[in-house]
């Protein structure tokens, strides 16, 4: 059977920062009841964010993966990927544990929220341009929320494009780079992003990015709160 090609529709769920019906996505909304047939008892729906609503930090990912996220409901929650980033968030006092393999496992984050740039499983965890624009509006409302002072980490190139599209800034100015650094001023606030390549079994199979690596952008991350007189966590 064709999957019908996605459009951007107009924005209209009741939450701004998330819809669990939400059908932008043509592609996806199919995708998902695809896998929610062969995986009855899997979330097969948009993943919300996790974590402190009111967090002063944020991590932007790519997108749920099927037996992770899409499975758990829960951003990172069950995918390989997760393991390395709740380790390192509990290392740097972001996390009350190293672990998140399944809601209601205890894992709560401190001062920190997990966001993702497309809040569905996308077929082989590539999101097509339009789909990362239909769920902008999602990020929009979601970085809306962080103050003047606030810290993102972009884990990976598409949800540094993507963050940086949500806060109004030109993609074409900051180069994305794992470890980079980029300092966003507007008329209302001031905002770091942070770079890190993604986190994935592939990255760290491959050795693209180490748990080293992982760490020293988070060190990054727990100095620059120090040297701004804030609590990291």
């Amino acid at each position: 059977m064709p999957v019908a090609r996605p459009r951007i529709l107009p924005d209209t769920p009741q939450d701004p920062r998330y819809d669990p019906s939400c059908t932008r996505c043509a592609r996806l909304a199919e995708f998902r009841e695809l896998v929610r047939a062969e995986n009855p008892g899997y979330w097969c729906k948009p993943v919300p964010p996790f974590g402190d609503p009111s967090a002063r930090f944020v991590i932007v990912g790519l997108a749920p993966g099927m037996h992770g996220a899409n499975a758990t409901g829960r951003p990172f929650t069950g995918d390989y990927a997760g393991i390395l980033l709740f380790e390192t968030l509990h290392a740097f006092g972001w996390a009350n544990q190293p672990r998140g393999a399944a809601v209601g496992d205890g894992l709560a984050l401190r001062n920190c929220r997990i966001s993702n740039a497309v809040k569905c499983l996308p077929p082989q965890n590539k999101p097509l341009p339009v789909e990362i624009a239909n769920c902008a509006s999602y990020l929009t409302a979601d970085l809306a929320t962080l103050e003047s002072g606030g810290v993102m980490l972009a884990l990976g190139r598409i949800a540094h494009d993507a963050a940086l599209r949500a806060l109004g800034f030109k993609v074409r100015d900051f180069a994305f780079g794992h470890g980079a650094r980029h300092e966003l001023r507007d008329a209302s606030r001031e905002l770091v992003l942070f770079d890190s390549y993604h986190c994935s079994r592939y990255n760290t199979n491959t050795g693209r990015l180490t748990r080293e690596m992982f760490h020293a952008v988070f060190a990054s991350i727990a100095a620059h709160f120090a040297s701004s007189g804030q609590a990291a966590a």
